[in-house]
């Protein structure tokens, strides 16, 4: 059985975006017959990802969290995978991280130390957000211009595309949604979804599917 590894912090607004809406991965994951180890809030902490990834195939890992150059971060923004120390946990992984910068170097790292793939941002990944809707993240058409195509890249995964089928269609939409905010005079939206565009990445075989 293919089997899914999430981590979904939530201490922070930012942190708490992601996670809810990551939610959705999970039950697309689930009725495809994906086992998912969802590691959600106060649990996203090293000891516990680090136990799941030597214990489970985790064919696909997907981080949620704040990040740097050489570090996919998890609650309260403690350091989960690092390069040069533990990269070689996402062996025969397909790794999506929505971890700023992580992709820069640590994408590199995982692939030379074994990993399938590993996509996402080699800079800040930067979305919108309208405050009054933190209550309710889903609700926010502002943010969904920057986290449905950053969702969409897992869904296309567990739908059985390839890795470059997936960072296309991410972009496509990206860029489709870049037109729209310039359409709507939503400068500082269609800034920050250019940005993302440009700094979204994937390293390895990026032909590999799920299993």
């Amino acid at each position: 059985m293919t089997e899914l590894l999430i981590t979904r912090p939530e201490h922070d607004d930012t942190t708490h975006y992601l996670s809810n809406w990551s939610k959705e991965i999970i039950d697309i994951a689930e009725n495809k017959n994906i086992k998912v180890f969802d590691i959600n809030r106060e649990k996203a902490i090293k000891k516990n990802v680090e136990l799941r990834l030597n214990k489970m195939s985790c064919d696909l890992t997907f981080f949620n969290g704040h990040g740097d150059f050489n570090v996919i971060g998890g609650h309260n923004n403690e350091p989960l995978i690092i390069g040069g120390e533990n990269e070689g946990l996402l062996k025969s992984k397909i790794v999506y991280a929505i971890s700023c910068k992580s992709a820069k170097e640590l994408g590199p790292k995982s692939v030379k130390a074994g990993a399938i793939s590993y996509t996402g941002f080699d800079d800040d990944f930067i979305f919108v957000y309208e405050p009054e809707k933190i209550s309710r993240p889903l609700n926010d058409n502002t943010a969904k211009l920057f986290l449905e195509p950053s969702q969409l890249f897992m869904k296309s995964l567990i739908k059985g595309n390839s890795v470059r089928e997936g960072v296309d269609k991410t972009k496509k939409l990206l860029a489709d949604n870049f037109l729209k905010a310039l359409n709507d005079n939503d400068r500082d939206s269609a800034k920050y979804l250019w940005w993302d565009l440009k700094h979204f990445v994937s390293h390895g075989d990026v032909d590999a599917k799920l299993q």
